[in-house]
């Protein structure tokens, strides 16, 4: 059920509006289900239709009038809420919709419960799904209602009363949203020719920015150089940075200032000292040694993606919101760095994502410190050609969407809910597409059947809880060949198996053999253990040790299961 509230001062225009049948061809059978004493003249259901609203005007207008007299009515003295019901739901009766007008009326303060000096007000049904409460704002002892932050308040008691009335439960936000594009904003971009308002557009390039720098003077940098935007930074008296505010030179119009806007009224979460705490909590990425190897960046980005269901795990929330707003920044980043077929669902997923990235839990960004720093320096490399280290990324975080739909769901985050629902779907899109050339040139590196048998066996010893469902999967092939290698390189492929197994429960992949394979490949990139290493290995294993139990990480199915299903109406 959604309210929407405004105030006018009117009285008279409004209860024209509501009793009206003519204009308003959706108005049936208007009359009143409730009012502020339970005797209120009813126009509906009167014979004589003018003078009765003529009556319940001045009735509701009386204590206004006397307010007036003494210089202290407001000038706005209207308070007018819609309470619409989903078209899903049933049609409530009469009796039902009163009970709701009350329950309203005193959760906003226009007529607390139990107060005889409350506000004046009529509930008026004129359709089955829903109805408007008119109300006027002077109490009994001539002060103003007090109903400030009404909206929230009805939104509260809303939801409260889907529950006990059976209703459908609207996704409901916590004031972290963007700010939403009016429409003024979509039909001057329609007239520009633009796919999206400048607010929208402007939004998405700061976003890439952050996730692209290390610092805040790289972030104005690349700002100032990026084509159609214009940077204005904004400075204390002492010289420091104090923010900055960015426009689009197309948004303006011939002779005027172009439309500036700051990064909080672009999103909570863009500020410029948000932003600055977010690049102040990026690891520096070690630079080259002679002599040793770089780490890989790719393989660090998805190794710190696979850890972050088991931090949503946790009990520390402020770093797992640490951790999504990361991600969130790794996924800005990915349209960079995709081939063209897949940039659409990833610029779809970022989009999606960003609304999962904020809630009213504060983030302390220096949990996230090993995604973002191997983040840019995946930005800083050449990417790979061959999408195996993309596919790899994009298998991890399938998983991360999902927890984070979950985690989300536990603490009632319901729009972020949807945010990383919807995310999965593109996310799973890119996948499966950015996964079919790697996988196929794996396979086609399948070694012999003999050591393939050989190394089904391994499966089967590794993983004998899953090793069916492993086995039955279409990328065996590519998990042979990419065992074979690591096999080659040095590795010892059962143990590796284990390994993969230990930080990422098998239950949980949509396609468990493809899953093994990307790990095999990012495991194998690493040194090979010495002999000496290997028998430590042996005797550490052959020690009867108790094996310390893995944090509970919800599968892909599971997961998904338990999830609320996409939802029919949204709000911000």
């Amino acid at each position: 059920m959604i309210a929407k509230i405004s105030n006018g001062k009117d009285t008279a225009g409004l209860i024209r509006y509501l009793f009206d049948t003519k204009k308003a061809k959706d108005h049936t059978d208007p009359h009143l289900v409730a009012s502020w004493d339970g005797f209120a003249p009813d126009p509906g259901r009167s014979n004589d239709f003018t003078a009765t609203k003529k009556l319940l005007v001045a009735d509701l207008d009386l204590r206004v009038k006397q307010a007036r007299r003494l210089g202290q009515a407001p000038e706005r003295h209207v308070w007018h809420c819609s309470l619409r019901a989903a078209t899903t739901d049933r049609h409530l009766s009469d009796e039902e919709w009163a009970d709701i007008a009350h329950r309203v009326v005193a959760a906003t303060g226009i007529a607390p419960q139990d107060d005889p000096d409350g506000c004046r007000w009529v509930a008026v049904r004129h359709a089955p799904d829903h109805i408007h409460i008119a109300a006027t704002k002077v109490r009994g002892d001539l002060r103003t209602a007090r109903h400030w932050n009404d909206y929230l308040t009805a939104d509260r008691e809303l939801a409260t009363i889907e529950k006990e009335y059976g209703l459908f439960q609207v996704v409901r936000g916590d004031r972290t949203a963007a700010k939403r594009t009016s429409r003024a904003e979509k039909e001057k971009a329609r007239r520009q020719g633009q796919d999206k308002p400048a607010r929208e557009r402007l939004r998405t390039i700061v976003r890439t920015a952050v996730a692209a720098t290390t610092s805040i003077e790289e972030f104005i940098r690349l700002l100032s150089h990026t084509d159609g935007v214009l940077v204005e930074i904004v400075y204390f008296p002492s010289g420091d940075v104090r923010g900055y505010k960015v426009a689009s030179e197309d948004n303006t119009t011939a002779g005027k200032e172009p439309v500036w806007y700051s990064g909080s009224e672009l999103a909570p979460d863009l500020s410029f000292p948000k932003i600055r705490a977010r690049l102040e909590a990026t690891d520096p990425q070690p630079t080259s040694q002679p002599g040793r190897r770089r780490p890989n960046p790719w393989h660090q980005a998805t190794a710190a993606a696979e850890r972050i269901p088991q931090h949503l795990t946790g009990n520390d929330d402020r770093a797992s919101q640490a951790h999504l707003a990361a991600f969130g920044e790794a996924l800005d980043a990915l349209p960079l760095l995709a081939p063209a077929p897949i940039r659409a669902q990833l610029r779809a997923a970022a989009s999606s994502f960003e609304r999962a990235t904020r809630s009213r839990i504060q983030a302390e960004h220096h949990h996230a410190r090993a995604l973002r720093g191997a983040v840019r320096a995946m930005l800083r490399e050449p990417a790979p050609r061959d999408g195996t280290a993309l596919a790899m990324f994009l298998d991890a975080a399938i998983l991360v969407a999902i927890t984070a739909a979950r985690w989300h769901q536990l603490r009632h985050h319901d729009q972020q809910v949807a945010a990383a629902q919807q995310t999965l779907l593109h996310l799973q899109a890119a996948y499966d597409q950015a996964a079919a050339a790697p996988l196929a040139a794996l396979a086609q590196r399948r070694p012999p059947q003999q050591t393939v048998d050989r190394h089904l066996r391994h499966i089967r010893r590794a993983v004998p809880e899953h090793a069916e469902q492993v086995l039955e999967d279409p990328a065996i092939d590519a998990l042979t060949a990419a065992l074979a290698e690591a096999e080659a390189l040095g590795h010892d492929p059962e143990r590796l198996l284990r390994q993969a197994a230990d930080q990422r429960a098998l239950d949980d992949a949509r396609f468990p053999a493809r899953t093994l394979a990307w790990r095999m490949q990012r495991f194998s990139a690493r040194p090979a253990p010495s002999s000496r290493a290997r028998a430590a290995q042996a005797r550490s294993e052959a020690r009867p040790e108790e094996t310390p139990q893995r944090p509970n990480t919800p599968t892909h199915e599971a997961a998904a299961a338990s999830l609320p299903r996409p939802p029919q109406a949204r709000r911000r």
